[in-house]
């Protein structure tokens, strides 16, 4: 334990050293550092992707950076400091979690997250609504399973998981019936349908649809750099390939990903 605080303190001490005398330090703002640490997030879950144990401690550190940098920002304007942006995590933490701290039974994992959401209503007097702690800057993939987590967290869900797929037809249906009237906004407006209705049913399954989209992101990426390699050994120009001749390809680089 003292190690992690030794380091910790050492952490907040070069931060001050970094503020009081780095000239791009000093000139950094809550708001500037914004855009940074979105990108750092970022950098973080592609280490997670990649099971890349020591990228994710690398990306750790630097978000570690940043959150100790915001806390320096909002001593110097007298809001708050790293103690106060502890301690309020703390007491979050231990308020939420009734069932460890204090005298609350709870079944399984889903109890857990009815009685979080719940729990932050009454934080705030019961009069926040169940949806608006859902940034509106969130991706929108990210947010639909956001959204879904708080709806069901307060009990709106379905009773059984199977049920979602006759939602999933239900959407695919109505797509169909609006691409054969060739109405564009109401064709958008059904993919979204659609989208939000899969984006539940890999909730309901377990699943991230964040990481299952990037993942077969990652793999389509794989597969078609493979077959530009392969077109330029052979010494073809993509462009004048057939859609044929490139699925042979594309089909080779699919079992070679089996081997």
């Amino acid at each position: 334990m003292n190690d992690k605080l030794n380091a910790f303190a050492r952490l907040l001490e070069i931060m001050d050293e970094l503020r009081e005398k780095c000239p791009w330090d000093k000139e950094q703002t809550l708001e500037s550092l914004r855009k940074l640490t979105i990108e750092e997030t970022y950098e973080l879950a592609d280490a997670i992707l990649n099971n890349d144990l020591n990228g994710i401690k690398k990306e750790l550190g630097d978000l570690m950076l940043h959150i100790v940098f915001y806390a320096k920002i909002g001593s110097e304007k007298g809001a708050f400091d790293m103690a106060d942006v502890l301690n309020s995590i703390n007491e979050k933490l231990v308020y939420r979690h009734p069932h460890v701290f204090g005298e609350v039974d709870v079944a399984n994992a889903r109890e857990v997250e009815q009685n979080w959401e719940t729990l932050k209503l009454k934080e705030k007097g019961g009069n926040t609504r169940v949806l608006e702690g859902v940034p509106a800057a969130m991706p929108a993939l990210i947010k639909a399973n956001r959204i879904q987590e708080k709806a069901s967290g307060v009990g709106f869900d379905w009773e059984y998981k199977e049920q979602v797929w006759d939602k999933v037809k239900e959407e695919i249906n109505e797509l169909c019936v609006e691409i054969d009237a060739i109405d564009k906004d109401k064709i958008e407006g059904e993919f979204g349908d659609l989208f939000f209705a899969m984006v539940n049913a890999a909730r309901l399954y377990g699943i991230d649809p964040e990481t299952a989209l990037e993942r077969t992101n990652l793999k389509f990426i794989s597969r078609f750099h493979y077959l530009e390699s392969e077109t330029l050994q052979k010494g073809k120009d993509l462009k004048k390939m057939s859609l044929d001749e490139m699925n042979e390809i594309w089909d080779e680089a699919k079992r070679l990903e089996r081997l």
